[in-house]
């Protein structure tokens, strides 16, 4: 395992000084919403909230009128009731659906504070959601403390606020198959997507080094395919290929069937969608360690203890093919996203090469080579799920073998394959690695970092990237449906580590996908993160300083 020694003083050192500066109430000078909203005006005075303070909404708002008042509860020890109607002359926070405002979209909403009330209106139930968020973020930041805090006079500053995203896609990758990641823990990153008003968590689930997802039909995917009997130590080039060093001890897990439904359920009523991935074709040597027969390795093989990419690939046998539809049936039963991600990324081909029965596949099917035998699979694979009225997505790979016409791009290897997906009329999500690599360094100085695979991108690298190219032209740029952060794991074996690669990019990338181009300011950014970090810190998170080495 990899330390995180060197991350953790540097917070603390960051954190201590803030807690000097943690007790103090909400004013206008202290606004500091992230992601920046549309349009924001600040009034004179504050509105206080009291025990006495009453949540108003109508029967269909119920539940996110109960959400709120749990959210205001530990910190300020206040019970507050939530009422289809208000007694006169009661401070109340009223949450409203306003057909009205239906050009705000599906996640817009207005926010306006008076002293005597603050309003929530918002065409759909989501807009009330982000509405809350930002109502969180303009009390003091002690609010998201979980446990009573006596000294803090909890007042809202009176504002005017109309916001809507700018995409529709704002999400971040989270691999737990290099590191399996502990389920508390990913419930605890979907809070954090929340609090930076991202909707999509894509979670990597399938891979050489690693097969987390339950499927009842084949159950040796878990028994064999979630265990390694080790990991390499440090990086895999830096060391000689005959000298690689182990450190001996088994790793794995794997998710459950009923752990899925509650985590997919936990996002769900926060409006995150969950998005996984299964790794196809290649990727695949955890899959083909449980089951021999599904590639073309001639020996058994173990679980891939190593980083890189294994030339383990799926074969094209219909045997194979059947399996993969089977696992993706039972993805889609756990799974309700519109989208289903099949990988398709890196997919070595020597085995294909080198197989009689996937150069007579070729042949039959009147294919010019391997990359249009993975064109083929997919768009089988993408056909099959538009037949379950899902759609697939894939990593920009997919393109070179031909796409089916409801296939989406998620773009990684620069922008180019968006751009070309675009304009090819298919959707994008934009993950160039130079901008929304969250394992890349943060600092040039990696010396003093943990270490991590390479690459530079610092926080400022991921405010200031435009998801839609100047490459692209205008009309396809409605195609580009939004970006996301990548956090694989190879050299992130612990969530404070993982936080301390995400955060504050994450907090970047939010803006990045939600704030209108126009109204992005990085100075004001960092500003506004100054007090949004104190917010971090009672959340526990092990973000990287802003001070930390550069």
């Amino acid at each position: 395992m990899i330390s995180c020694e060197k991350t953790v003083p540097l917070s603390l050192l960051c954190l201590a000084c803030l807690g000097s500066a943690i007790h103090s109430s909400a004013g206008p000078k202290s606004i500091s919403i992230i992601p920046k909203p549309v349009q924001m005006s600040v009034r004179d005075g504050v509105f206080h909230l009291t025990p006495a303070t009453v949540i108003v909404t109508s029967k269909s708002l119920s539940s996110e009128g109960r959400q709120l008042s749990a959210m205001l509860s530990p910190a300020t020890g206040f019970a507050l009731e939530v009422r289809n109607k208000a007694a006169a002359g009661i401070a109340s926070i009223e949450l409203r659906l306003d057909k009205s405002l239906e050009r705000l979209g599906e996640e817009g909403y207005q926010l306006n504070v008076s002293p005597r009330k603050v309003s929530i209106r918002a065409p759909k139930p989501a807009g009330i959601f982000y509405a809350c968020q930002s109502l969180r973020q303009i009390l003091p930041p002690e609010i998201f403390r979980e446990a009573l805090v006596t000294n803090v006079e909890w007042t809202i500053p009176c504002v005017q606020i109309e916001d809507y995203p700018r995409f529709r896609w704002r999400g971040a990758l989270l691999d737990s198959c290099r590191h399996f990641i502990p389920r508390e823990f990913v419930k605890k990153f979907i809070d954090l997507l929340v609090l930076h008003k991202m909707n999509s968590f894509h979670w990597h689930l399938t891979d050489d080094q690693g097969w987390r997802i339950e499927i009842k039909k084949y159950p040796k995917l878990t028994e064999i395919g979630a265990w390694r009997k080790e990991t390499l130590v440090g990086r895999l080039k830096d060391n000689d290929a005959k000298d690689l060093k182990y450190d001996g001890r088994p790793h794995g897990g794997f998710y459950t069937q009923d752990d899925i439904r509650e985590i997919v359920e936990y996002a769900r009523v926060r409006n995150v969608n969950v998005l996984p991935e299964i790794e196809i074709p290649g990727h695949a040597q955890a899959a083909v360690a449980a089951y021999p027969e599904l590639g073309y390795a001639g020996n058994p093989v173990e679980v891939l203890t190593k980083w890189g990419i294994s030339e383990n690939i799926f074969s094209v046998s219909e045997g194979t093919i059947r399996f993969l539809k089977d696992v993706l049936t039972e993805v889609m039963a756990l799974f309700p996203s519109k989208f289903i991600h099949t990988g398709g990324d890196e997919a070595i081909k020597i085995q294909w090469k080198a197989s009689p029965e996937a150069q007579a596949r070729i042949k039959e099917l009147g294919l010019k080579n391997e990359e249009e035998l993975q064109g083929y699979i997919i768009r089988s694979l993408s056909e099959f799920l538009t037949s379950k009225g899902r759609r697939l997505i894939g990593w920009d790979e997919i393109l070179e073998g031909g796409l089916a016409p409801n296939a989406a791009v998620m773009s990684w290897r620069g922008e180019k394959g968006g751009i070309a997906a675009a304009k090819a009329g298919h959707d994008v999500v934009m993950a160039p690695t130079n901008y929304t690599y969250f394992d890349y360094y943060q600092s040039k100085d990696t010396a003093r970092e943990p270490l991590a695979i390479g690459g530079y991108v610092p926080l400022e690298v991921v405010y200031k990237y435009e998801p839609v190219p100047q490459e692209m032209p205008a009309e396809f740029a409605r195609h580009v449906l939004g970006a996301q952060g990548q956090l694989w794991t190879e050299y992130m074996p612990d969530p404070k580590h993982i936080e301390y690669m995400a955060f504050p990019r994450i907090t970047a990338l939010s803006e990045v996908t939600w704030t209108p181009q126009e109204r992005k300011d990085y100075p004001e950014f960092l500003e506004r993160l100054s007090t949004h970090l104190k917010r971090l810190y009672i959340l526990d998170v092990n973000y990287r300083p802003l001070e930390g080495p550069r």
